[in-house]
Protein backbone atom coordinates (compact mmCIF):
# COMPACT_ATOMS: atom_id res chain seq x y z
CA UNK A 1 0.00 0.00 0.00
CA UNK A 2 1.34 3.21 -0.79
CA UNK A 3 1.35 6.12 2.00
CA UNK A 4 -1.89 8.73 1.17
CA UNK A 5 -3.93 10.86 3.66
CA UNK A 6 -5.39 9.39 6.55
CA UNK A 7 -8.51 9.88 7.47
CA UNK A 8 -9.21 8.85 10.87
CA UNK A 9 -12.88 6.64 10.53
CA UNK A 10 -15.42 7.01 13.15
CA UNK A 11 -13.91 5.63 16.66
CA UNK A 12 -15.41 5.58 20.36
CA UNK A 13 -11.85 5.54 21.92
CA UNK A 14 -8.13 6.88 21.89
CA UNK A 15 -7.30 3.26 22.37
CA UNK A 16 -9.19 2.43 18.57
CA UNK A 17 -7.52 5.50 17.52
CA UNK A 18 -4.19 4.23 18.29
CA UNK A 19 -5.08 0.33 16.72
CA UNK A 20 -6.33 2.35 13.23
CA UNK A 21 -3.46 4.47 13.00
CA UNK A 22 -1.32 1.41 13.99
CA UNK A 23 -2.80 -0.79 10.82
CA UNK A 24 -2.58 2.01 8.72
CA UNK A 25 1.19 2.76 9.48
CA UNK A 26 1.71 -0.86 8.44
CA UNK A 27 0.12 -1.07 5.23
CA UNK A 28 2.19 2.22 4.67
CA UNK A 29 5.36 0.44 4.82
CA UNK A 30 6.67 2.49 8.36
CA UNK A 31 8.93 0.14 10.83
CA UNK A 32 7.59 0.37 14.39
CA UNK A 33 3.97 1.24 13.27
CA UNK A 34 2.66 0.76 17.28
CA UNK A 35 5.37 2.71 18.42
CA UNK A 36 4.94 5.42 15.81
CA UNK A 37 1.29 5.05 16.17
CA UNK A 38 1.94 5.82 20.94
CA UNK A 39 4.28 8.38 20.24
CA UNK A 40 2.58 10.28 17.87
CA UNK A 41 -0.85 10.58 19.87
CA UNK A 42 1.19 11.31 23.00
CA UNK A 43 2.09 14.64 21.48
CA UNK A 44 -1.36 14.90 19.77
CA UNK A 45 -2.66 14.34 23.11
CA UNK A 46 0.17 16.08 25.43
CA UNK A 47 0.28 13.06 27.79
CA UNK A 48 2.72 10.44 28.36
CA UNK A 49 3.49 7.64 30.52
CA UNK A 50 1.04 6.44 33.05
CA UNK A 51 -1.58 9.55 31.65
CA UNK A 52 -0.96 7.83 28.30
CA UNK A 53 -2.17 4.33 29.34
CA UNK A 54 -5.06 5.84 31.71
CA UNK A 55 -6.19 7.68 28.41
CA UNK A 56 -6.76 4.99 25.72
CA UNK A 57 -10.35 4.07 26.83
CA UNK A 58 -11.12 8.26 26.98
CA UNK A 59 -13.44 9.43 23.59
CA UNK A 60 -11.13 10.68 21.24
CA UNK A 61 -11.24 14.59 21.25
CA UNK A 62 -12.81 15.90 18.46
CA UNK A 63 -11.14 19.10 18.49
CA UNK A 64 -8.19 17.19 17.80
CA UNK A 65 -8.52 14.62 14.95
CA UNK A 66 -6.96 17.00 12.01
CA UNK A 67 -4.35 17.50 13.96
CA UNK A 68 -4.25 13.86 14.28
CA UNK A 69 -4.56 12.95 10.79
CA UNK A 70 -2.39 15.28 9.98
CA UNK A 71 0.51 13.65 12.45
CA UNK A 72 -0.43 9.94 11.04
CA UNK A 73 -0.19 11.09 7.08
CA UNK A 74 2.95 12.66 7.33
CA UNK A 75 4.41 9.85 9.21
CA UNK A 76 2.86 7.46 6.48
CA UNK A 77 4.78 9.52 3.99
CA UNK A 78 8.10 7.93 5.65
CA UNK A 79 8.74 11.35 8.22
CA UNK A 80 10.48 10.36 11.06
CA UNK A 81 8.02 10.66 14.40
CA UNK A 82 10.80 13.00 15.93
CA UNK A 83 10.17 15.55 13.13
CA UNK A 84 7.04 15.49 14.08
CA UNK A 85 6.76 15.92 17.32
CA UNK A 86 9.99 17.98 17.01
CA UNK A 87 11.69 16.10 19.90
CA UNK A 88 13.98 13.58 21.08
CA UNK A 89 15.35 12.29 24.34
CA UNK A 90 19.21 12.05 24.92
CA UNK A 91 21.30 10.88 27.52
CA UNK A 92 17.85 11.86 29.82
CA UNK A 93 17.34 15.50 28.12
CA UNK A 94 14.74 16.11 25.79
CA UNK A 95 16.34 17.96 22.55
CA UNK A 96 14.75 20.02 19.89
CA UNK A 97 15.00 18.56 16.59
CA UNK A 98 14.04 19.98 12.90
CA UNK A 99 14.76 18.89 9.51
CA UNK A 100 17.75 20.97 10.11
CA UNK A 101 19.57 18.11 11.87
CA UNK A 102 20.70 14.51 12.56
CA UNK A 103 17.67 12.42 15.09
CA UNK A 104 20.07 11.53 17.85
CA UNK A 105 20.62 8.33 18.09
CA UNK A 106 21.02 6.10 21.72
CA UNK A 107 23.82 4.56 20.34
CA UNK A 108 26.12 8.71 20.62
CA UNK A 109 24.97 8.16 23.98
CA UNK A 110 27.85 5.58 24.55
CA UNK A 111 30.47 8.38 22.86
CA UNK A 112 29.16 10.91 25.41
CA UNK A 113 29.93 8.48 28.61
CA UNK A 114 33.14 7.39 27.16
CA UNK A 115 34.34 10.90 26.69
CA UNK A 116 32.70 12.07 30.53
CA UNK A 117 35.01 9.02 31.75
CA UNK A 118 38.15 9.06 30.01
CA UNK A 119 38.10 12.95 30.74
CA UNK A 120 37.46 12.62 34.45
CA UNK A 121 40.51 10.51 34.26
CA UNK A 122 42.80 13.13 32.51
CA UNK A 123 41.77 15.53 34.07
CA UNK A 124 40.61 15.17 37.71
CA UNK A 125 39.63 19.24 38.50
CA UNK A 126 38.06 19.97 34.84
CA UNK A 127 41.01 22.27 35.21
CA UNK A 128 44.81 22.22 32.48
CA UNK A 129 47.93 22.63 33.84
CA UNK A 130 50.87 24.33 31.17
CA UNK A 131 54.06 21.64 31.45
CA UNK A 132 56.56 23.87 33.50
CA UNK A 133 53.53 26.21 34.69
CA UNK A 134 54.50 28.06 31.02
CA UNK A 135 51.14 29.82 29.57
CA UNK A 136 50.81 28.11 26.13
CA UNK A 137 48.71 30.30 23.45
CA UNK A 138 47.62 30.46 19.88
CA UNK A 139 50.51 32.21 18.79
CA UNK A 140 52.13 29.56 18.97
CA UNK A 141 50.03 27.38 17.18
CA UNK A 142 50.58 25.87 13.40
CA UNK A 143 50.11 29.55 11.25
CA UNK A 144 49.97 31.59 14.39
CA UNK A 145 48.49 34.86 14.20
CA UNK A 146 46.77 33.63 10.63
CA UNK A 147 45.23 30.55 12.67
CA UNK A 148 43.84 32.80 14.90
CA UNK A 149 42.60 35.11 12.23
CA UNK A 150 41.10 31.76 10.92
CA UNK A 151 39.08 31.27 13.97
CA UNK A 152 37.19 34.88 13.35
CA UNK A 153 39.29 36.66 15.51
CA UNK A 154 38.74 35.04 18.59
CA UNK A 155 41.69 34.68 20.79
CA UNK A 156 42.67 30.86 21.96
CA UNK A 157 41.98 29.95 25.08
CA UNK A 158 45.22 30.12 27.44
CA UNK A 159 46.46 29.90 31.17
CA UNK A 160 46.07 33.05 33.04
CA UNK A 161 48.46 34.67 34.75
CA UNK A 162 47.93 36.70 37.95
CA UNK A 163 49.81 39.84 39.18
CA UNK A 164 52.95 38.22 40.25
CA UNK A 165 53.14 36.63 37.43
CA UNK A 166 52.09 32.87 38.36
CA UNK A 167 50.38 31.02 35.90
CA UNK A 168 47.11 29.90 36.86
CA UNK A 169 45.33 26.85 35.44
CA UNK A 170 42.19 26.88 32.84
CA UNK A 171 39.60 24.83 32.36
CA UNK A 172 40.14 22.51 29.48
CA UNK A 173 38.36 22.79 26.47
CA UNK A 174 36.45 20.21 24.42
CA UNK A 175 35.40 21.00 20.70
CA UNK A 176 32.63 18.89 19.05
CA UNK A 177 32.68 18.89 15.27
CA UNK A 178 29.18 18.44 13.66
CA UNK A 179 27.19 20.05 16.49
CA UNK A 180 24.02 19.00 14.79
CA UNK A 181 21.07 19.21 17.29
CA UNK A 182 23.41 19.87 20.00
CA UNK A 183 23.62 16.47 21.89
CA UNK A 184 27.17 15.75 22.40
CA UNK A 185 27.99 19.46 23.52
CA UNK A 186 24.50 20.38 25.14
CA UNK A 187 25.18 16.95 26.95
CA UNK A 188 29.06 17.67 27.94
CA UNK A 189 28.39 21.16 28.73
CA UNK A 190 25.46 20.07 31.17
CA UNK A 191 27.55 17.09 32.44
CA UNK A 192 30.43 18.87 33.21
CA UNK A 193 30.35 22.14 33.82
CA UNK A 194 34.05 23.26 34.77
CA UNK A 195 34.99 22.22 31.34
CA UNK A 196 34.78 24.75 28.47
CA UNK A 197 33.24 23.44 25.86
CA UNK A 198 32.61 24.42 21.88
CA UNK A 199 30.77 23.29 18.85
CA UNK A 200 31.16 24.16 15.70
CA UNK A 201 28.89 23.15 12.33
CA UNK A 202 28.89 24.22 8.34
CA UNK A 203 24.89 24.37 8.64
CA UNK A 204 23.74 27.75 10.44
CA UNK A 205 20.40 25.72 10.75
CA UNK A 206 21.82 23.37 12.66
CA UNK A 207 23.49 25.87 14.65
CA UNK A 208 20.50 27.41 15.44
CA UNK A 209 19.37 24.52 16.79
CA UNK A 210 21.86 23.82 19.13
CA UNK A 211 21.78 26.87 20.55
CA UNK A 212 17.99 26.82 21.31
CA UNK A 213 19.00 22.90 23.42
CA UNK A 214 21.56 25.20 25.12
CA UNK A 215 19.53 27.66 26.12
CA UNK A 216 16.55 25.10 27.21
CA UNK A 217 19.05 23.16 28.99
CA UNK A 218 21.31 26.01 30.79
CA UNK A 219 24.32 24.61 29.43
CA UNK A 220 27.08 27.06 27.93
CA UNK A 221 27.82 25.81 24.89
CA UNK A 222 30.90 28.04 22.68
CA UNK A 223 28.94 27.81 18.89
CA UNK A 224 30.83 28.53 15.82
CA UNK A 225 30.11 28.25 11.85
CA UNK A 226 32.74 26.42 9.73
CA UNK A 227 33.94 23.25 8.23
CA UNK A 228 35.21 21.05 11.11
CA UNK A 229 38.08 22.17 12.73
CA UNK A 230 38.55 25.50 10.98
CA UNK A 231 36.67 27.82 13.58
CA UNK A 232 38.48 26.35 15.93
CA UNK A 233 42.25 27.07 14.73
CA UNK A 234 44.40 28.62 17.52
CA UNK A 235 42.54 27.15 20.34
CA UNK A 236 44.00 25.24 22.88
CA UNK A 237 42.03 21.77 22.36
CA UNK A 238 42.09 19.12 25.00
CA UNK A 239 39.22 17.07 23.81
CA UNK A 240 37.83 16.49 20.02
CA UNK A 241 34.92 14.50 19.96
CA UNK A 242 32.69 14.18 16.92
CA UNK A 243 30.14 12.32 15.21
CA UNK A 244 30.52 13.35 11.77
CA UNK A 245 28.91 12.02 8.08
CA UNK A 246 30.53 8.72 7.74
CA UNK A 247 27.56 6.80 4.79
CA UNK A 248 29.71 6.31 2.15
CA UNK A 249 27.98 8.54 -0.29
CA UNK A 250 27.14 5.26 -3.23
CA UNK A 251 24.95 4.36 0.11
CA UNK A 252 22.42 6.61 0.24
CA UNK A 253 20.07 5.66 -1.98
CA UNK A 254 19.91 1.93 0.08
CA UNK A 255 19.30 3.89 3.27
CA UNK A 256 15.46 3.33 5.42
CA UNK A 257 13.46 5.95 3.48
CA UNK A 258 13.42 7.89 6.88
CA UNK A 259 16.74 9.06 6.68
CA UNK A 260 17.37 8.94 2.80
CA UNK A 261 14.60 11.16 2.35
CA UNK A 262 14.39 13.31 5.63
CA UNK A 263 17.68 13.70 7.34
CA UNK A 264 19.97 16.38 6.23
CA UNK A 265 22.33 14.85 3.48
CA UNK A 266 25.39 17.40 4.70
CA UNK A 267 25.36 15.00 8.25
CA UNK A 268 25.13 11.83 6.07
CA UNK A 269 27.23 11.76 3.61
CA UNK A 270 30.98 10.97 4.25
CA UNK A 271 32.23 10.78 0.80
CA UNK A 272 32.91 7.68 -1.67
CA UNK A 273 33.93 5.23 1.40
CA UNK A 274 32.81 7.45 4.38
CA UNK A 275 35.55 8.64 5.69
CA UNK A 276 36.63 11.88 4.14
CA UNK A 277 35.81 13.60 7.48
CA UNK A 278 37.88 11.70 9.70
CA UNK A 279 40.71 12.34 7.20
CA UNK A 280 40.33 16.03 6.82
CA UNK A 281 39.80 16.07 10.56
CA UNK A 282 43.59 14.78 11.14
CA UNK A 283 44.83 17.01 8.31
CA UNK A 284 43.69 20.08 9.55
CA UNK A 285 45.28 18.99 13.55
CA UNK A 286 48.14 21.16 12.90
CA UNK A 287 45.41 24.55 12.94
CA UNK A 288 45.26 23.86 16.63
CA UNK A 289 48.62 24.99 19.04
CA UNK A 290 48.86 20.81 19.44
CA UNK A 291 47.16 17.60 19.10
CA UNK A 292 44.33 16.92 22.16
CA UNK A 293 45.15 14.59 24.24
CA UNK A 294 41.80 12.80 24.02
CA UNK A 295 40.00 12.38 20.84
CA UNK A 296 36.84 10.27 20.40
CA UNK A 297 34.74 9.52 17.13
CA UNK A 298 31.60 7.87 16.39
CA UNK A 299 32.01 5.81 13.02
CA UNK A 300 29.74 3.17 10.73
CA UNK A 301 29.48 -0.34 10.57
CA UNK A 302 33.13 -1.82 9.50
CA UNK A 303 34.77 1.38 9.51
CA UNK A 304 36.28 0.79 12.90
CA UNK A 305 39.98 -0.36 12.12
CA UNK A 306 40.36 1.91 9.23
CA UNK A 307 39.59 4.90 11.53
CA UNK A 308 41.70 3.84 14.57
CA UNK A 309 44.49 3.42 11.94
CA UNK A 310 44.29 6.61 11.20
CA UNK A 311 44.74 7.97 14.89
CA UNK A 312 47.72 5.38 14.80
CA UNK A 313 49.33 7.12 11.51
CA UNK A 314 48.91 10.50 13.20
CA UNK A 315 51.31 9.29 15.64
CA UNK A 316 50.30 11.40 18.93
CA UNK A 317 47.69 8.69 20.85
CA UNK A 318 49.30 6.34 22.23
CA UNK A 319 46.27 4.64 23.55
CA UNK A 320 43.81 3.72 20.66
CA UNK A 321 40.35 2.20 22.02
CA UNK A 322 37.32 0.71 20.15
CA UNK A 323 33.78 0.75 21.77
CA UNK A 324 30.76 -1.48 20.85
CA UNK A 325 27.48 -0.23 20.45
CA UNK A 326 24.61 -2.27 21.97
CA UNK A 327 24.69 -4.83 18.84
CA UNK A 328 28.15 -5.61 19.49
CA UNK A 329 29.03 -3.38 16.72
CA UNK A 330 32.17 -1.17 16.78
CA UNK A 331 31.06 1.87 16.77
CA UNK A 332 33.37 4.38 18.84
CA UNK A 333 36.83 5.00 18.34
CA UNK A 334 38.65 7.46 20.79
CA UNK A 335 42.75 8.23 21.19
CA UNK A 336 44.34 9.16 24.14
CA UNK A 337 47.98 10.63 25.18
CA UNK A 338 48.28 9.60 28.49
Amino acid sequence: MKHGLYVMPHVQSIREAFAEASSFLDKSGCNEPQRSSQLLLEHVLGVSGAAYYMALADPFPAELREAWETAVSRRSAGEPVQYITGEQEFYGRVFEVTPDVLIPRPETELLVEAILKYGAELWPDGLVYAPGGEARTGMHAAGGPAAAEMAGGIASTRQVSDAAGACQPRPLAAVDIGAGSGAISVTLAAEAPAWRVCAGDISPGALAVAARNASRHGAAVDLRLGDLLEPFAGMETDILVSNPPYIPGGDIAGLQREVRDHEPRTALDGGDDGLDPYRRMMEQLPLLPAAPRLVGFELGQGQAGEVAALLRAAGHWNEIVTIDDLAGIPRHVLGIAR
